[in-house]
């Protein structure tokens, strides 16, 4: 089932969001809504992703999405993380818990492409890369959807040449991490409505608006703007069909966070979370190099929700995080529509 996102019911896609929020049941009332679910693969095994893409579609009769993280050169440098791990020391000491062993993989690519292949979902979305032209090729003879993640024009671009049927450009209110192609380099701080205008007006292919959407007015806007259809993720965190944990779910209510910051602290990658004691420690002494930092820190950040400590873990969202409110998917989407 292939999808022309201008014949969704509502132009809103619910993000792919790794890690807990991105729940069968969140993607499939996304799609239930009107608009369009997607299942996380990031950090799962092939044979998980599998069988979360498979109970998502159980739920709907409608489109579903997945998305997968691109495999990419890792740019850790063993040294600076060894020092990383001597700085995070304290830290596992005051939680009880063991550092974990840093080491680098491709997150199961070649056999999350296989899932696609099987399981056959209208799209399929990539970030921090792209496939080959040889594998969207074959998604696209499965009748599969191709989006590619990007944050610059450069980036559009290069997707479009690789043969992907849409992109979706990432703005930088975006919570989570950027879907930024070089993993060493600063992300792009255009603001989204700028970079929107230059894609929409640079490429063939329907765009879709990301990053920091929080708002039935944000979603008009960047339609206005050409986008097909607007992707939301921090607007759902708090949703009953999302798999945030209760860490999660209270530090986005609570007044003592103010403010959200880019950091590598937690992954080793940059991502958008609110500050807390953690990224105040250790940003500065945090070195680039995913997914080599991301298994370095995994032990902490389950040890601080274990403890209910939303100071030791990553608590990823957008610029707008206090516009997000509890509900259903479908009273979410209502609001947004």
């Amino acid at each position: 089932m292939t999808v022309d996102f201008r014949d969704l019911e509502h132009p809103v896609i619910v993000a792919p969001m790794a890690g807990g929020p991105s729940t069968p049941q969140l993607a499939a009332a996304g799609t239930n809504a009107g608009g369009l679910g997607f299942v996380a693969a990031g950090y799962l095994t092939a044979e998980a992703f599998g069988e979360r893409l498979s109970a998502t579609q159980r739920l709907t009769t409608g489109p579903v999405g997945a998305n997968l993280f691109a495999s990419q050169p890792s740019a850790a440098d063993p040294e600076t993380i060894a020092r990383y791990a001597q700085a995070l020391t304290r830290d596992a000491e005051r939680y009880g818990a063991t550092l974990g062993e840093p080491r680098s993989d491709d997150d199961a690519w070649a056999a999350k492409i296989d899932v696609l292949l099987d399981l056959k979902p209208a799209v399929a979305s990539f970030t921090f890369g792209l496939p080959s032209a040889e594998e969207i090729q074959r998604l696209r003879a499965a009748g599969i959807t191709t989006v590619g993640t990007v944050t610059t024009l450069r980036e559009a671009q290069q997707a479009v040449a690789r043969g992907v049927d849409a992109v979706a450009v990432q703005g930088p209110g975006a919570g989570g991490h950027r879907g930024t192609f070089d993993p060493t380099a600063q992300p792009s701080d255009l603001p989204l409505d700028e970079l929107l205008e230059a894609v929409v007006a640079s490429v063939d292919v329907p765009v879709v608006a990301a990053g920091g959407l929080m708002s039935a007015d944000d979603v008009a806007r960047v339609r206005r703007a050409g986008a097909v259809a607007a992707q939301l993720g921090t607007a759902f965190l708090l949703a009953e069909e999302s798999g945030s944990s209760a860490v999660h779910r209270a530090a986005l209510q609570d007044r003592a966070f103010t403010e959200t910051v880019v950091t590598k602290a937690f992954s080793g990658r940059y991502a958008r979370g609110l500050r807390n004691r953690f990224v105040d420690d250790h940003e500065g002494q945090a070195p680039l190099g995913y997914p080599e930092v991301h298994y370095l820190t995994s032990p902490l950040r389950a040890a601080a929700v274990r403890a209910g400590d939303p100071h030791g873990v990553n608590v990823w969202a957008g610029t707008g995080f206090r516009d997000a409110a509890p509900g259903s998917v479908a009273d979410i989407m209502s609001r947004l529509t």
